[in-house]
């Protein structure tokens, strides 16, 4: 069965992984198609959305981050929560404990009472046995048969310290038993007590006493040992369990005092912020300063995210009254479900047409949004799909995270969950504080950028002009392309979402073939709207003919058609407008989901580095909070450690507050993500309301149609126009209908998607339906038709896998990376989802396999036991084998079969549960392979990171390349001036031409579309073979999810079915055992079992006590680790304080401060020695728990005392307070380091002092540089020309204007400037700042031209001051705090002073401490003489500024250099104008060209209307008669057209010589005109440089006298600054006065600390002394242990020589009862003949059970019977002895006569030995009278005449002649035998009561005679015949019952001995007869 089953799960698992791989693939290009979408989407919505982007980017953020303070909070809830079920628990785990203590007590006393009972049944057997065996001849009971049973199992309390409800149900049901056994035993007593009174009445004490009195003292004994095994094992019991309780309340004291304390210490911690008075240590500054910044920026986040909610809240209530209606919608919808269900096949099929049309759709929506310039309905079409996609990408993302919350909401029922949570919400601290970081410099370079962006723009879009440009404008553009590529493929790395598309998608899809059914409400409403228009175009159609025919009638009515229509495509574009705001609206929606995902992502990182944060603080809180408790414990005066307390507590209550902030957010932004659910659903509703607009414009058209109906007759003139004006609105209303119908499909799809917290209903509703037996049936049906039809979807699957291969190469080429990422992230998770779906199964496998292992145990206790019974029976069989009964060795051999069957079986379930553990590994092989994956993609993360770094680096050198192009750009700017005017016109036409071209390509790609349309029939095919694969994958599912649950039931039946076989062989056995237990040996077979139960029971308690014992060292063993754990723990901060102390050591040694070094080494030998008593007290650990290994292994039959393993626990108890002591050292040397560090501080501190000084002078100089700096732009400003230069900037940049259009244009043809504006976020902030510094240098050049430009970079840095100014507030706040913290350190660091020159010595504190002043007096002078330099540095800095100035001097005429180039370069653009002005006058002159034919065409109409007219002159003179003068008018006609027509040619020539003459004139006029422009310019350009030099000479006159200004100035401002020095030296000697007032107050401190130091020193010596008492206690402790030790060892020895002495003890009693069973069953065998037929009642007793009480009543009166009937024997043989049979001897006498003469000696001898004649008398009187016949006559017919009686013959007493007298006596006596007697009323009427039909039966079948016989006897004793009569007083011992198995023999025949008191039967043959007996008697 388990390898069928084996097989068939192999099967399956390979079919499902093929499955699987089909899945994954599938689902693979799934998700790459949707990814193009979305890419192409996001790349739209970045073309159309670059500036809005970013602000709602920072409004989703914050949004984001409510929702994470929210989540923050839900986590403490859901802690506390957790703490509180924690407790709960403990209470009813204590509740459980009492219980259970009671119910094993109650245990221990039945124990107790079932022992007494149990004795008092041994004593009532030994009696039993003093009777003798008539009386041992009852069968005994099965007393103790099942007693082994109720032993074996004996709970073991308190097995693992987790109790529940199966150990308090196991333990009533064994108290159950127990009981009803007691019962058992007191019935079983009640009886023994009976029989031995009985016996005792009787007076049958004939039994040994003296082995009774043995076995009675043997009992005792074992009684005893077995009661003080008891004893001490519920001692240990009661020692074990105490200490459990002990444990858990001490673990619950801690917790409430932890948590007292914690309160406390916040308390305290919160005056102390309030007041300002709270320390912080220098060690943790830099954590808190960070702290303290994040929170002031989340604080800021936190107001702006109210306000945004507030603004939200509206929205909440109107999205709120939506939801219930909505709801109510919901409510009827599922109503209209269950009608639905009947219609589900039309409804299909209608869904696979709209699935086919979807996909038509979906690639025509794609091409269109490919297209930049195509019309606003196909974006519109486009947008809607790209909202589809996103909110679906949104949905499941939001799934996702109600997933995990909930699956966070499952796990916290353990208390390691709490640990966890920390960690987490630390990750996402820190990652908080990183992402918040990052955004602020990204918000600020995308700032920069996109103006930088904006400049490159407009610098760039000029060079389409110049030819001579463009090469290098291409190159850029090229460069640029790789540029954006790269910027995209960035991006997509930094947006995280869209490397989850994937599994979002799969989730998706997964999620839409779940809600398909929900979907067919929706599609049965689009079917209906399609039905409708369809209706309303058939009956189009129809009206169409009618007006074919009545179109005459309706002339009158055309207008007010006419009107009706305007309106209705007036109500039509009143629809368009609101769709497109609900478009706008969705992608809006689209983007806000986008970034609250990206935030989300974002904030559960920082959730992870807060939990990180928070874990350390906690372990570092841990950690100080023992070392608080063992210093104060030893000192109560250490107020520092109160102070270190306090500071923690702060911190600890800071980062709570920070959590119940960041869960505030997490809050704000679920709701911020429901709203924007709502949102969607608002949209949904509006859509409907669109709906319902479309069918009322399509009945106001219906109304039309009927109206036309009515006027038909009168439309029959204007067919074509009605027609035409038809087509079109049909051709609306199609359009319309498909886009409705579209967004309806779409939003009904988010809407299911949206409704994700109502998807518990819709399970429900699915769970519903699934119980319907329609859509089983149909199920089951698509089962079989989709495995016929598996196959062919493989080679289909496979050929479209291919085919979307080929079609997915073009975009794989463009994005490797990304796509590598994503599809290893794809695949890793698929083979996660396998993982852990074969880690549920490995658990399921586990727990079966563990139910397995635990039946596997029992089965294999019960092989044992059964192997152990069989070997007996075989031992007993082997010695009662000649008289065995045939039906016990068949129920032996049954047995035996069915324990091979039982092997068989065990071998199986091993077979299997190697197969299960080899499972097992392969999956922890498929882990580790996995973590290895997982850590390959990290450091492929990593590389593609470094990758990017470099790719941001390059980007900022293109920057930097592309200013100094910009720069060279703006020079060419006054070039372009002239030729403005005429460029505009020139870019207008190509305008137009760009955008006629740009039509007729969209027209072609419309084209294309429909072509690729048609090209793409086999994708549809496609879509439609993956739908169906969806199907059959999920029905695949289903069916695997059943078979697993039909192997497990399997499983399950099998280890049921195994239990039932082994119950029934336990019955089988005791059945067993009850048969073969027969009435006179079953005494010493019970007996015998009771001692091997005993046995049994003692061996049960040694494994119970090693057990216990080996869990006890388990939990010691892992208690030593902990330690050792903890003791690592404590080492590896020991080194890290050492690293600490030595870079102070090396710090002092820097600053000149030596005299610690002394102290340091001194307390790191300290270090060393405690650390040196930490191994050693470890190795004694390590020594004690081998002690205690070897202990409890060789104890394998006594358990250790309580007492001892107390005293351990004491003993480890001192080790732990001994190392918290080391501890508590390591924690002083740490004070005594920070308290040097402290003293360093003070010495920075006015170092600080010094420096701020020297600030505010460089502060004075730089305002000084400021003023300087101002003079210079006035001076600037003055200059004239930049006036000019601004005026021709207004031109030039509204010409640039219009070349950026153009550029766009053409950039739009080229695909490259729409995701550039992405490109512009990655940029890091150096590049924008040197753009910021090349700005400056054009700006400072041209401050005027560009105050547009600063004025546009103004609005865009309003927007941003906000968040600048919080960023200040905070600033300023932290410096606050800064400066409160640097007093408070500074005042604690006063009051540490005292604590750290403790440590002195005495009689060098004073020297040094002067030495110290004096050092730090000079520190002072060399700290002012810096400042002196300092100062002269600035006048140095002023020198140079003045430098500087002349620098700029030379710069002005380096720029005028520059502007003579740009003339130059002006020039040159000046010549290609000229170049394109000739292209311009060529252009004209073909217009003119044309324009002449034109002339010339009209002129010949003309002339033919002419002829025309003169044609009918000519008939109507024709009429008139005048022929004549008509031919002569006709050629007078002619001649004049033909004179015409050459004047017209001449004057066209004419005029065309005019032109080109004026043509020519006009050049030479230009040119003229160009040569006087030449030399007015030179001219100009003379004038101006002429200007140029006297204003330069002006300039340098103005100059000189400036700086003559200037330099009196500056003396003024040396002489202020002279006087300020002054007032700085005055301040240093007030400074100086002031040290030393603080010098002289130092020394009184130093007084102080002296007196404090000596205390101090006082106190080492005491600690030392205490470190040598520890030092001589650890030794003594050694020495104890040691002498433990070897206690340990004698203890041990002596309880094994004691355990051996009584196993041998019990040995030799076993071979003592060994001995006495032998010769028990001796006699047994010699019994078992006798009592053949009571092992028949026996069988019938065993296989009827529940009549063994009436057996016992039948057994008693048995007794009775058999005492009458041996009373009556008695006196029978008694009566009989000497007395003759007459009718024997009457028969034997004439048998004599009639026997031939030759034989008559014979019967002589035969009578002789019936009388009692010796053969040697007979031979005698034969001899003597040999023929004399008369003596022998007389001597006859004397002595017994009167007791012959005359019998008849018997027919079959007939003789044979020839046969001998013996023969014929022997058929005599058998016939004799069988003669009319009733027999004695024993068995049939005693049998009566039972009823049974086997008795019956066998009662029935006895044959007559023996019935008669029976009765016979019974009657008339007095006529027995006197050969039987001794043999006759065995028959009461024999059942008459049955017969035996050797067939009808009469009971009386058979053999007994001769003597006759014994009683005792010889052993019978089965079939020995009566004629057997009589040839043996004859022998005789």
């Amino acid at each position: 069965m388990s390898s069928w089953l084996g097989g068939l799960g192999s099967g399956l698992g390979q079919s499902l992984g093929h499955v699987g791989g089909s899945l994954a693939s599938l689902t693979g290009q799934i998700s790459n198609f949707t990814k193009d979408m979305l890419m192409e989407g996001t790349e739209e919505v970045e073309a159309e959305l670059p500036d809005s982007r970013t602000k709602e980017i920072e409004a989703i953020h914050a949004i984001l981050r409510s929702e994470n303070e929210r989540l923050k909070k839900l986590c403490t809830d859901l802690e506390e929560k957790h703490e509180a079920s924690e407790i709960q628990i403990k209470q009813q785990s204590t509740s459980y404990r009492n219980q259970l203590q009671q119910k094993e007590v109650e245990i221990s006393h039945l124990k107790a009472r079932q022992i007494a009972l149990q004795d008092q049944l041994l004593k009532l057997q030994s009696a039993a046995q003093s009777v003798p065996s008539g009386v041992g001849g009852v069968p005994a009971t099965t007393a103790l048969s099942s007693f082994a049973y109720g032993i074996s199992h004996h709970p073991s309390a308190f097995h693992d310290d987790d109790m529940d409800f199966g150990d308090i149900i196991s333990s009533q049901q064994e108290i159950n038993r127990l009981s009803n056994e007691v019962s058992r035993l007191e019935s079983e007593v009640g009886h023994w007590r009976h029989i031995a009174q009985t016996s005792k009445a009787q007076g049958t004490h004939n039994s040994d006493q003296s082995e009774i009195c043995k076995l009675q003292n043997i009992i005792k004994e074992l009684k005893q040992n077995r009661s003080q095994e008891i004893d001490d094992h519920q001692h240990e019991m009661s020692v074990l369990q105490n200490a459990h309780q002990q444990k858990l309340t001490e673990m619950s004291r801690r917790h409430r005092e932890e948590l007292s304390d914690y309160e406390e210490r916040i308390e305290e911690l919160e005056n102390l912020l309030q007041q300002g008075v709270s320390g912080v240590v220098e060690t943790d500054l830099s954590k808190i300063y960070e702290m303290q910044k994040t929170i002031q920026v989340l604080q800021t986040e936190k107001v702006e995210s109210t306000k945004k909610m507030e603004e939200l809240e509206d929205k909440i209530k109107d999205i709120n009254k939506k939801l219930f209606s909505a709801e109510n919608d919901r409510d009827t919808l599922r109503r209209e479900q269950e009608q639905l269900n009947v219609e589900k096949r039309q409804i299909m099929e209608e869904c696979e047409n709209l699935k086919l049309e979807c996909s038509k759709w979906q690639p025509s929506a794609v091409k269109q949004s490919d297209t930049v310039t195509e019309k606003e309905r196909i974006l519109a079409q486009s947008a809607s799909v790209e909202e589809v996609f996103r909110l679906q990408q949104a949905l499941s993302d939001a799934e996702n995270e109600i997933m995990r919350l909930s699956s966070l909401n499952q796990d916290n029922s353990l208390a390691e969950d709490n640990l966890k949570l920390k960690m987490h919400i630390e990750v996402l601290e820190k990652e908080k504080s990183l992402l918040s970081q990052e955004k602020e410099e990204l918000q600020t370079s995308l700032l920069k950028l996109n103006n930088e962006y904006e400049v490159i723009k407009s610098t760039t879009t000029r060079d389409i002009s110049l030819d001579s440009e463009l090469h290098g404008l291409r190159l850029n553009l090229e460069a640029k392309e790789q540029e954006l590529n790269q910027s995209i493929s960035e991006k997509e790395t930094l947006v995280a979402e869209i490397e989850e598309l994937d599994r979002q998608n799969q989730e998706a899809t997964k999620h839409m073939i779940l809600i398909k059914d929900q979907l067919s409400k929706q599609q049965n409403e689009v079917d209906s709207i399609i039905s409708k228009l369809k209706q309303d175009l058939n009956d189009e159609k129809k009206r169409v003919h009618q007006l074919e025919d009545d179109k005459m009638d309706i002339t009158k009515e055309l207008d007010v058609q006419k009107e009706k229509l305007l309106q209705s495509e007036v109500a039509l574009n009143d629809l368009h407008l609101t769709k497109q705001k609900l478009e706008d609206k969705a992608e809006n929606l689209v983007d806000q989901l986008n970034k609250s995902q990206e935030s989300n992502v974002s904030i559960q990182k920082e959730n992870l580095e807060l939990k990180e944060r928070i874990r350390q603080n906690e372990e570092e809180l841990s950690r100080i909070r023992n070392e608080l408790t063992q210093s104060l414990n030893q000192d109560s005066n250490s107020n520092f450690k109160d102070t270190l307390l306090k500071e923690r507590e702060a911190e600890v209550r800071n980062l709570k507050q920070n959590l119940s902030e960041l869960e505030q957010l997490n809050e704000n932004i679920k709701k911020v993500a429901f709203d924007v659910k709502m949102e969607n659903e608002k949209l949904v509703l509006a859509c409907e309301d669109v709906r319902h607009q479309l069918e009322e414009s399509l009945a106001s058209n219906n109304q039309l149609s009927l109206e036309k109906n009515t006027i038909v007759e009168t439309l029959k003139m204007e067919k074509g126009e009605i027609e035409a004006e038809l087509c079109q609105a049909k051709k609306r209303l199609l359009e319309e209908a498909n886009k409705y119908e579209k967004t309806i499909e779409e939003l009904s799809n988010a809407h299911n998607l949206n409704t994700s917290p109502l998807q518990l209903e819709h399970e429900h509703l699915i769970k519903l339906n699934q119980k319907k037996d329609m859509e089983i049936a149909e199920l089951k049906k698509n089962i079989e038709q989709m495995d016929t039809d598996h196959k062919e979807t493989k080679d289909i699957l496979s050929s479209s896998l291919e085919e979307q291969r080929q079609l997915a190469q073009l975009i794989k080429e463009k994005e490797i990376f990304i796509e590598k990422l994503q599809e290893r992230s794809s695949k890793l998770q698929e083979e996660l989802d396998k993982y852990s779906q074969a880690l549920r199964k490995n658990e399921i496998l586990r727990q079966t396999i563990e139910e397995k292992d635990r039946s596997l145990g029992s089965m294999k206790e019960e092989n044992n036991h059964l192997q152990e019974e069989l070997e007996r029976l075989r031992e007993q069989q082997s010695r009662t084998a000649p008289v065995t009964d045939p039906k016990t060795l068949d129920s032996v051999a049954e047995l035996a079969s069915e324990v091979s069957q039982l092997n068989m079986i065990k071998d199986h379930l091993e077979e299997e549960i190697k197969h299960h553990q080899k499972i097992i590994e392969d999956q922890n092989q498929s882990k580790m392979q996995l973590l290895q994956s997982l850590q390959e993609q990290k450091k492929e993360m990593d590389e593609f990171r470094y990758q990017h770094e470099q790719m941001n680096a390059t980007h900022t050198q293109l920057f930097l390349e592309k200013d100094e192009e910009i720069k060279s750009l703006q020079k060419t700017i006054e070039q372009i001036k002239t030729q403005l005017h005429e460029e505009r016109q020139d870019i207008q036409t190509d305008n137009s031409d760009i955008f006629q071209e740009t039509k007729v390509q969209s027209l072609n790609i419309e084209n294309g579309s429909e072509k690729h349309d048609l090209s793409k029939a086999e994708t549809e095919r496609l879509v439609k073979g993956i739908k169906e694969r969806e199907l059959e994958i999920k029905l695949l599912n289903e069916k695997n999810i059943s078979l697993t649950k039909q192997i497990d039931q399997l499983s399950k039946d099998e280890v049921g079915k195994l239990t039932q076989i082994i119950q029934q062989k336990d019955l089988e056995i005791q059945a067993l055992h009850a048969r073969i237990s027969s009435t006179s040996y079953t005494q010493d077979v019970v007996y015998l079992q009771q001692q091997l139960q005993a046995y049994a029971m003692e061996r049960e308690k040694v494994f119970a006590v090693l057990n216990e014992k080996t869990r006890e060292n388990s939990h010691l063993k892992t208690e030593y680790h902990k330690m050792m754990d903890i003791v690592a723990a404590k080492e590896a901060a020991l080194i890290k304080l050492q690293d600490e102390n030595k870079k102070l050591s090396t710090r002092f040694e820097s600053s000149g401060q030596d005299m610690f070094r002394e102290t340091i080494q001194n307390l790191s030998r300290i270090i060393r020695e405690k650390d040196i008593e930490i191994d050693a007290l470890s190795q004694k650990c390590q020594t004690l728990l081998a002690v205690l290994q070897t202990s409890s292994t060789g104890n394998e039959a006594g358990g250790v005392n309580s007492n001892q393993f107390e005293e351990l626990l004491q003993e480890r108890d001192k080790l732990k307070q001994q190392v918290k002591k080391m501890e508590e050292w390591k924690q002083q040397v740490m004070t005594t380091v920070q308290n040097m560090q402290h003293e360093s501080a003070q010495l920075q501190e006015e170092l600080h002092q010094l420096q701020a000084q020297v600030l505010v002078d460089s502060d004075n100089n730089s305002k000084l540089q400021v003023d300087y700096t101002g003079l210079i732009q006035s001076y600037e400003q003055n200059e004239t020309k930049l006036k000019n230069f601004g005026q021709e900037l207004a031109q030039v940049q509204h010409s640039i204007g219009q070349l950026c259009n153009t550029k766009d244009l053409l950039l739009g043809k080229l695909d490259i400037i729409s995701p550039q504006l992405s490109s512009a976020s990655l940029l890091t902030p150096q590049s924008a700042e040197s753009l910021r510094a090349s700005k400056s240098d054009v700006l400072s050049e041209s401050s005027e031209l560009l105050q547009q430009e600063v004025e546009e970079l103004r609005k865009s840095l309003q927007e941003k001051d906000a968040t600048i100014r919080t960023l200040q507030e905070n600033n300023h706040r932290l410096s606050d705090s800064i400066a409160a913290t640097s007093e408070l350190e500074r005042k604690e660091h006063e009051q540490t002073d005292s604590e750290i020159k403790q440590l002195k010595e005495k009689q060098d504190v004073l020297q040094k401490l002067l030495k110290e002043k004096d050092l730090l007096i000079k520190a002072k002078s060399d700290q002012l003489l810096s400042s002196n330099e300092n100062f002269t540095n600035k006048v140095n800095e002023n020198e140079l500024l003045r430098q500087a100035v002349t620098n700029l001097k030379e710069r002005i005429l380096i720029l005028e250099m520059d502007i003579g180039k740009l003339k130059g370069e002006n020039e040159k653009i000046v010549e290609t104008s000229k170049g394109k002005e000739t292209e311009y006058q060529a252009l004209q002159e073909t217009n003119m060209k044309f324009s002449m034919m034109l002339r010339e065409k009209e002129f010949e109409c003309h002339s033919m209307k002419e002829k025309a007219l003169a044609f009918e002159q000519l008939l109507k003179e024709k009429e008139q008669g005048k022929t004549g003068e008509l031919n002569q008018l006709l050629n007078a006609v002619k001649s004049m057209q033909e004179k015409t027509v050459v004047f017209q040619q001449e004057r066209d020539q004419v005029m065309l010589a005019l032109k080109q003459k004026q043509m020519e004139n006009t050049a030479l006029q230009n040119e003229v005109q160009r040569l006087r422009d030449k030399e007015f310019r030179s001219n100009q350009e003379l004038e101006r440089l002429r200007n140029h030099l006297l204003e330069s000479e002006d300039s340098y006159t103005r100059e000189a006298l400036a700086a003559e200004d200037r330099e009196a100035k500056l003396r003024k401002k040396v002489t202020v600054l002279e006087e300020k020095l002054v007032s700085s030296s005055n301040a240093m000697e007030n400074a100086s006065h002031q040290a030393s007032v603080q010098v002289e107050s130092l020394q009184e401190q130093l007084n102080v600390v002296s007196k404090q130091r000596d205390e101090t020193a006082l106190q080492l010596s005491v600690s030392q002394e205490q470190v040598k008492q520890y030092a001589l206690s650890l030794a003594n402790l050694q020495m104890v242990l040691e002498h433990f030790q070897q206690e340990e060892k004698a203890m041990y020895s002596a309880e094994l020589e004691k355990q051996k002495q009584l196993i041998a003890e019990w040995k030799k009693k076993a071979e003592n009862l060994e001995g006495k069973v032998i010769s028990l069953q001796e006699r047994l065998d010699e019994a078992n003949a006798a009592l053949d037929s009571a092992s028949r009642l026996t069988e019938q007793l065993d296989v009827k059970e529940e009549q063994i009480e009436e057996l016992k009543k039948q057994n008693e009166l048995r007794q009775e019977m058999l005492d009458d009937v041996q009373k009556k024997l008695m006196n029978l043989t008694n009566s009989s002895e000497g007395k003759v049979d007459k009718v024997l001897m009457r028969n034997l006498f004439i048998g004599h006569f009639h026997t031939p003469k030759n034989q008559r000696h014979e019967v002589l001898r035969l009578m002789g030995s019936i009388l009692g004649v010796r053969r040697e008398e007979m031979e005698q009187l034969f001899h003597d009278d040999q023929g004399g016949v008369t003596r022998w006559m007389t001597g006859w017919l004397g002595g017994g005449s009167k007791s012959v009686p005359n019998t008849p013959l018997r027919p079959n007493q007939q003789s044979v002649l020839n046969s001998s007298f013996s023969e014929l006596f022997v058929k005599f006596l058998e016939t004799e035998s069988h003669p009319s007697i009733p027999p004695p009323k024993l068995s049939v009427h005693d049998m009566k009561p039972l009823d049974s039909p086997g008795r019956r039966k066998r009662d029935t079948n006895a044959p007559e005679s023996f019935k008669d016989t029976t009765e016979s006897r019974s009657g008339r004793r007095t006529d027995v015949n006197p050969f039987l009569a001794p043999r006759s007083a065995a028959v009461p011992l024999i059942n008459p019952a049955g017969l035996g198995p050797g067939g009808p023999g009469h009971l009386l025949l058979k053999p007994i001995s001769d003597v006759l008191p014994t009683f005792t039967p010889l052993p019978a043959l089965p079939d020995s007869s009566a004629g057997v007996v009589l040839k043996d008697l004859l022998k005789q």
